[in-house]
This record gives structure tokens, sequence and C-alpha cells, in this order.
């Protein structure tokens, strides 16, 4: 993929040298959709790394200065459709990192991958991704009931979430940036 940089961050495709940053936030994910990337070792992450050094669907979210990988970003095309999503570590919360990268990646796809739709599904309980996707300017299309599970409860049943899907065009899009 082509390296966006913003103020304060580089996207760029992951590298096999970036498995000690990977790690240091997938090893104990704080979302529970991310626990099925739950990483166990540094072999694993090394593992993971390498793959996602081979696509361009995941991307690396580096702070500019230093390039160590904060989080990372997704963007699954679907013909002129993406699934996008996101997953920081939670030692760079707060600071608007993850807004800042991912309108990035949001105009990215609109302006030079000529994405004509964006969305991504939210778990209920994801406060903090919902209050991203509406910065972005996305709009809430639906909730899923008891769509996903991601854990078990105590006697091995699945615990379903709720998952809303929020959503952006890109007539949308460049009416935010414009207005």
């Amino acid at each position: 993929m082509d390296i966006i940089t913003t103020p304060r961050l580089t996207l760029r495709n992951f590298q096999i040298d970036d498995a000690a940053d990977l790690f240091a936030y997938l090893s104990d994910p704080k979302v529970s959709c991310f626990l099925s990337l739950k990483l166990d070792h540094m072999d694993a992450a090394k593992a993971e790394a390498e793959k996602r050094s081979g696509s361009d669907d995941y991307i690396a979210v580096c702070l500019k200065e230093t390039d160590r990988v904060i989080g990372d970003l997704f963007a699954i095309p679907e013909e002129d459709t993406y699934s996008v999503g996101w997953n920081f570590n939670p030692d760079f919360g707060g600071a608007g990192l993850a807004s800042e990268a991912a309108r990035a990646l949001l105009q990215f796809l609109f302006a030079v991958k000529d994405a004509r739709r964006l969305y991504a599904y939210v778990e209920d309980n994801n406060l903090p991704s919902q209050r991203l996707c509406e910065r972005l300017g996305m709009r809430r299309e639906g909730v899923f009931k008891e769509f996903i599970s991601f854990t078990n409860d105590d006697d091995g049943n699945p615990i379903y979430e709720n998952t809303m899907q929020y959503a952006i065009l890109r007539k949308e899009w460049e009416a935010n940036q414009t207005g």
C-alpha cells in the first residue's frame, strides 16, 4: 500500500520487525472482537507480523518520530466498498491518535482507492470505537442482536454480543470535508 503520513503518524505495511510492538497490544486484547487475534508468545507475534507484512489489508499505525507500531487499521475490499476497523495499544489512548489514523485511512480509501462506501462493525459495549465512528462522520445503520460470540460463560455456552454497523458514503465524506 502507499505510505500515508499525518502530523504525528505513519501508516504503512507491516514488517516482520514489528512483532514486539504487535505483541504489546495483542498479548492481552482489551476488546472482545480481537480475542481471536490474541498472541500467547513472541513466536506467534513474529508469525502474525510476517503474515500481515504480505497483505495490504492490514496497516501498521506508527509514531512518525520512532516508527513504533501503536496499533493497526484494516480495510478489506469488497468491490467499491471496504470493511474498516482499528485496534490500538491502550497505552497510547486518549491522545487522538486513533482518530488521526482512521481519518487518514478513510481519506485514502475515498480519494485514492475510489471507494464508494465504507462500513465498520462495532460491539455495543465498545464505546470508544462507537465515538470514533461518529467523529469520522459515520452513521449508525443498525444493530444486529446477539450477532456474534467471542467468549463463553462458565458452562461453555457462547455469550452473544450485539453488534452495530456504522457506515459512510463517499458523498457524505466529501460533504463533511467541505462543510
